[in-house]
Order: C-alpha cells, then structure tokens, then sequence
C-alpha cells in the first residue's frame, strides 16, 4: 500500500484555461534574450542577432548507467505517474537521479518540470534538475530556460528516454501514443508540449474539439474578392496561386486553425500554420503513391518551437518545416510532400494583383473575442518554447523568406525587408539561381525561367535550425 499521506503531484489539468496560458497566451515572455532590434530597411547587410551564452556544459558520462539510477527511472516513471501520488520512496528516486552525477537524467526532469505541479513535488523536481546539471537560474522556475540549455548543450538522451517520455506524456493525453513510435526519425529530446491536445477530430467535422485542440479546417467555405469586403485591406493573408486560382487565408483565421485542408487550382492541399515560427506552408497531398489523401492535424506537441503535424489516417507524424514523414507508413515509403510558393501580403494588395481571388469565409475564426489579433503580440519578445541555441547572423524573429537554390541545392535566407526595399529601387534581387519578384505587398521566389520555387516566409530561429548551413542574402 503506498503512503498517500505523502506528496501529492499533478500532472497539470487540462481545461481552456490552461490552453490559453500555454499555448496561445499574450503575456508570455521569452526566457532567453536573443532579440535584436528590427532591421531598418535600407540598402545594407542586416544587422546581426545576439548571441546566448549558455556556457560550457557538465560532462556526460559514457557506458551504460548505475544500477541505482535506473531503478530509480523506473520508480518515477511507473506507478507513481498513473496514481499521481509521489510518496517517499518516489522524492527519494528524485534525489538519486540529482545527485548521481550523470547529466542525461536532465531530459526526464525536462519533461517532468514541463507537466508537473505541486508546493512539493516541482520544488524537489526542480532542485535536482538544478543539481544534476549544475546550474543556478535565474529566475531559478524556468522549464523553458532549463530546456533551452540542454538543447544548446545537446546533451545525450538516457537509455529507454523514448518509453520514459511516453508514459509522461500519454498520461495527459493517450491518444498519442501512436505518435511516440521508436522506429522514427524524431529527436524526440526536442519534443515538448504545445499546451493544447490533439486534433483527431474526422475530416469534414466543423466543430471545435471537445477537448481543447486547434482545430483543422477541412474545405473550408471561401468567397469571391467582393465578398471578401469584411477583411480590412492593411490586414496580412497568406496568399496562394495554384493553376492559375488564387486563394487568400487570413493570419487571424490560420493563428486560430493552424492548419487547413483545401482544393486550390484543382490540387489537394494542406496549410499549416506554425505561428510560433511565423511560417504558413503549402503542401500538395493529391500525389502520394500508395496512401489515401493525407489528411494533415495539429499534434500538440512542439519541436524546437515547430509545430508537430501528423496524417490523421495512418498516424505518421511529418517534419512540419521540410513536409517529410518522420514515423509511420509514411516514413517507410518515404514520402515527402512538395511545396508551393506562400506570399505573405496584405488583403489589399493580393485582390488588387489577384482581382478573381477567394478568400475564406468570415466565421472561420469561431467570432474570436480579440478579433483580427487573437495572439495579442504574443511572439514578440521573441519564442516562448525552447529553441536551444540560436544563430547569432540575424535576430531570432527577423522574418526571412526562405527558399532551396534549384541550382546548387543549397537553403538561402532572403531578408525580408532589405529585398522588398531592394525590388522597390527598381534593383534586381538574385542569388544562385533563385530570383525574387514582388507578389502583393509581398515576395515570391521563382527560378530564372519564372518557375515556381516552393518558398515561405519565417521566422530566422526556424529556418536556420532546420538549415544551419543556410546563406543569407545579402551575402557579404
């Protein structure tokens, strides 16, 4: 019989409250300061970001671990979680795993800091993610701060951390156990919650989640240019050309849907929206050999601040930024889905470049109470969720227009305000083979036949840690 008269812990509830603090909160703040002020547009190189100083990391033993230390995994990590009582026996397993000098353990208490409170429990958790790490934070209660080390530090994952990890977070949430697959491409040292659950919700349903998701929209209702006369024009829609259709998609609408499954220009497409890494992405899902239409979802969970998507009917989970499956069928067949070109512009300026345009249809937005701005500035102090290290060449939310050269393959940054500047001096912007053209009040990059390169606006954190040999343009 375990002592109940011992520490309770819970891991934390999940209500809207909590969602709207997690996820989609306004006040959260970056605990890292690796923000620059804004790049002025002018004909120059972009000014540099600020570099974090994580300092030098503990050593990582090598060979397999005490015996004494796995059992004590096996302690926290078993029954405890499914009773959410930690009794003595359990503190004492904390402690072991502070004290045992083998800084690979800093992953479990990562996760357990992420879900766990408690006056009792998350002081003792904390205090020994402190001690095995030997770091001394301030402010001291700092999952994310904590987590951004490990990450810089890229610190090993302890043994079995896969199955460990799982029973934590599948406790908060079971329907995502099929995520969690071993035999996956995912570091999942970098998965974290995102604050909300998962949208498993049948295509077509237009529903919010009984349980707080962000929820998909599946062919969603669109009308013409004239219709469209309920969205201001300095408002910003990601636009999108396929075939000769245009379609434009509302930031405030994607901030709240995060993702949409569509038909544009006679193709089958999937929008996500990470807006955590300022990115809207357009995948072709109509060509996929062997698989059904991938029908794209919101996890929940987070990679490095990139959204976790997954197809709903074989459970693959995809690597959001480069549209590759990552676990599942689709993993083993290697799917990998094309993109198309997404502009990022105002309202304004893509119907008058695109006057037979579409544009979703007004009551997408579930009649937000914030109206057009549901995050209320909730990014802009920079990310909000461990991102590790970042490259210091630009500031970390500098937006960039991200695009792969057709002609050597490699990933280029276009600074987004010295190229719009550059075009409106009526001087070219080119660069190994991609060249960029105005589109709206936007950019669009094409190759030197005027095709079409699949380039999307980001965040500079999102793309250069996804493309850490990217070169930025201008180049020096």
């Amino acid at each position: 019989m375990r002592d109940r008269a011992t520490a309770r812990f819970t891991v934390l509830a999940i209500t809207a409250a909590m969602v709207a603090g997690a996820c989609s909160s306004a006040s959260s703040r970056s605990a890292v300061d690796t923000t620059a002020p804004r790049s002025t547009v002018a004909l120059s190189n972009p000014e540099p970001g600020s570099p974090a100083n994580f300092g030098e990391p503990p050593a990582v033993p090598s060979g397999p671990m005490d015996a004494e230390v796995v059992s004590a995994i096996q302690q926290i990590f078993g029954p405890s979680l499914e009773d959410r009582i930690f009794d003595v026996e359990d503190r004492q397993a904390l402690d072991v795993l502070g004290r045992s000098g083998d800084v690979r353990v800093a992953w479990l208490f990562s996760d357990l800091l992420r879900f766990v409170i408690g006056e009792d429990t998350r002081p003792r958790v904390l205090s020994n993610a402190l001690m095995v790490t030997q770091l001394d934070l301030q402010p001291q209660d700092d999952w994310q701060l904590f987590t951004d080390h490990l990450i810089a530090w890229d610190i090993p994952a302890p043994p079995d951390y896969l199955e460990a990890k799982k029973s934590l977070f599948t406790l908060v949430d079971p329907r995502w156990e099929p995520l969690f697959d071993s035999d996956g491409e995912v570091d999942w040292r970098h998965v974290s919650w995102g604050g909300v659950l998962i949208d498993d919700r049948p295509f077509g349903d237009p529903h919010r989640c009984e349980v707080s998701c962000i929820p998909a929209a599946d062919d969603p209702p669109t009308t013409d240019a004239a219709g469209g006369s309920w969205y201001p024009d300095d408002r910003i829609v990601f636009g999108v050309e396929i075939n000769g259709e245009a379609r434009a998609y509302p930031k405030h609408i994607m901030e709240i849907r995060e993702m949409v499954n569509d038909t544009v220009g006679g193709r089958d497409v999937a929008m996500p929206y990470c807006t955590l890494c300022g990115s809207a992405q357009v995948f072709l899902t109509d060509e996929v050999d062997g698989f059904d239409r991938p029908i794209l979802r919101t996890s929940g969970l987070l990679s490095r601040s990139n959204k976790v998507m997954y197809d709903l009917n074989t459970k693959s989970v995809f690597d959001t930024f480069l549209g590759r499956a990552v676990t599942g069928p689709m993993l083993e067949a290697g799917v990998k889905l094309p993109q198309v070109s997404v502009v990022t512009t105002t309202w304004g300026a893509w119907k008058a470049e695109h006057p037979s345009t579409t544009i979703l249809g007004e009551g997408l937005d579930f009649d937000n109470p914030n109206g057009f701005d549901p995050l209320r500035g909730r990014d802009d102090n920079g990310p909000i969720f461990p991102i590790g290290d970042v490259d210091p060449r630009l500031p970390v939310s500098e937006p960039v227009l991200g695009v792969v050269s057709p002609k050597s393959g490699n990933p280029i940054a276009f600074h987004v305000a010295l190229a719009i500047a550059t075009l409106q001096n009526g001087d070219s912007v080119e660069y190994d083979g991609v060249r960029l053209v105005r589109s709206g009040s936007g950019l669009r990059a094409i190759d030197v036949d005027g095709h079409d390169l699949g380039g999307h606006q980001a965040f500079w954190f999102a793309w250069s840690q996804f493309h850490p040999d990217t070169v930025i343009w201008p180049v020096e």
